[in-house]
C-alpha cells in the first residue's frame, strides 16, 4: 500500500496516527521545496525587484550619490542612479527607460513628465534651490559686477565662448539665456554660446580650459578644485531655480514613495545643504 493510499482497513487511534504522520511529511517537503527555490535563485531575484533607479539632474550627482551611501546604510538596497540632463531623463522615461524617481533641475521638465502622464500623481514635491554663477578658473579669477554693463568682450577675448548647458533644452542654459536676456546681454552673446548637454558638461569645458567661462550652478563649482565663482546672476533675472522631485508612474512601488520620503527627510537634507543647496523659495 502506498503512502499517499486510504488505510481502510485501519481505525481509531492507528487512523489518527497515519494521518498526523501524512501532514508531517507533506510540511517538511513543503519546507524543502521553498529552500530549493531559494537556492536556485530566487531570493536574488526577489532582492534585485527591491532595487531602485533614480533618474536625476547632472547638477545633484555628488548629492545623490551620498545620499544613496546614507540610505543603504539604513538597510536599504544600493540606489542605481542615471544623471544627465533633466531633458535628456524626462525622454527617455518617455521612451519606457525603467526608473523609479526622476528628479528635474527645473519645473519645466517634470512638467513636461506630467503632462505625459509619467509620474505618479500626487508625488511630485520640490526639495531644492540654487543659484546662478559666472565661473571662471581660479588662476584667473577676478569679481565681475553681473548687469547690464557687464563687458562681455572683456570676459571671452577674441575667440572665447560662454560655457553653459544647451539654452534649448538643458536647465542651466535656459536659465542662462533668461539672465543674460534679461540684463539686454543675450544679442552680445547669442554667437559665443558653447552649449553643452548637460551643466557638468558645461563645468568640464572650463576646466579644460576651452571656454574662458561659464555659466553654472553655484553648487557645481564647489566640486571643481580648479574653478571658482567670479560673480552670482541676480535672482530676479531668471525663474527660480528649483528641483521638483517626484516618483515615476511605471516604477510606482511602495519602496519608492519610502525613498522620496526620505529625500525630503531631515537626513537627506543635512546632505543636500552641505552640497550647497538652499530650500526652495516659497
Amino acid at each position: 500500500m502506498s503512502e499517499w493510499e486510504y488505510p481502510a482497513a485501519m481505525s481509531g487511534l492507528r487512523l489518527v496516527l497515519f494521518f498526523a504522520r501524512k501532514e508531517a511529511r507533506m510540511r517538511r517537503r513543503s519546507l524543502f521545496a521553498l529552500f530549493a527555490s531559494v537556492a536556485l535563485g530566487l531570493a536574488p531575484r526577489v532582492a534585485a525587484a527591491q532595487q531602485l533607479t533614480v533618474f536625476a539632474a547632472a547638477s545633484l550627482t555628488d548629492a545623490m550619490k551620498d545620499i544613496g551611501t546614507v540610505w543603504h546604510a539604513d538597510g536599504h538596497p544600493d540606489l542605481t542612479f542615471s544623471f544627465a540632463a533633466s531633458s535628456t531623463l524626462a525622454r527617455q522615461i518617455e521612451q519606457g527607460a525603467p526608473a523609479n524617481l526622476f528628479a528635474s533641475a527645473d519645473e519645466q521638465w517634470m512638467d513636461y513628465a506630467e503632462r505625459h502622464d509619467l509620474i505618479a500623481a500626487g508625488t511630485r514635491r520640490t526639495l531644492l534651490g540654487n543659484s546662478l554663477v559666472l565661473v571662471m578658473p581660479r588662476d584667473h579669477l577676478h569679481q565681475v559686477a553681473i548687469g547690464p554693463d557687464m563687458d562681455i568682450s572683456a570676459l571671452l577675448g577674441a575667440d572665447g565662448r560662454i560655457a553653459t548647458g544647451d539654452p534649448s533644452n538643458v536647465p542651466a542654459g535656459i536659465y542662462a539665456k533668461q539672465a543674460l536676456t534679461k540684463l539686454g546681454l543675450w544679442d552680445k552673446v547669442s554667437t559665443r554660446i558653447a552649449s553643452a548637454d548637460s551643466v557638468r558638461a558645461a563645468l568640464l569645458l572650463v576646466e579644460r580650459g576651452e571656454s574662458p567661462v561659464g555659466i553654472v550652478y553655484s553648487t557645481d563649482v564647489a566640486v571643481s578644485p580648479t574653478l571658482a565663482i567670479a560673480g552670482t546672476f541676480p535672482e530676479p533675472s531668471h525663474d527660480p531655480i528649483t528641483y521638483p522631485f517626484a516618483v515615476t508612474r511605471a516604477g510606482d512601488t511602495k519602496e519608492s514613495r519610502a525613498l522620496l520620503d526620505f529625500l525630503a527627510g531631515p537626513k537627506a537634507r543635512e546632505i543636500f545643504i552641505k552640497r550647497g543647496f538652499v530650500d526652495p523659495p516659497r
